[in-house]
């Protein structure tokens, strides 16, 4: 899958779980986490082409990208 990928991620550390964890708003239920914050936005990279890819084969919608949420 070569195309950029748009979505908005968020990026937090979380103690918790003792990583950087990504959340993409967008896709539901699609998060991935790292030890260090580029680990987690490369791992959050392969986890947006793998649910785009997922949603492709079950036939369901795939959102746009909408750039900057308000909300954020």
């Amino acid at each position: 899958m070569g195309e950029d990928i748009k979505y908005e991620m968020v990026v937090y550390w979380s103690e918790e779980d003792d990583a950087y964890i990504v959340e993409v708003p967008e896709l539901p239920g699609c998060m991935a986490d790292g030890k260090t914050y580029e680990e987690a936005l490369k791992n959050a990279l392969t986890v947006i082409r793998e649910w785009i890819e997922t949603a492709r084969e079950l036939g369901r919608a795939i959102p746009k990208p909408r750039g900057r949420l308000l909300y954020a």
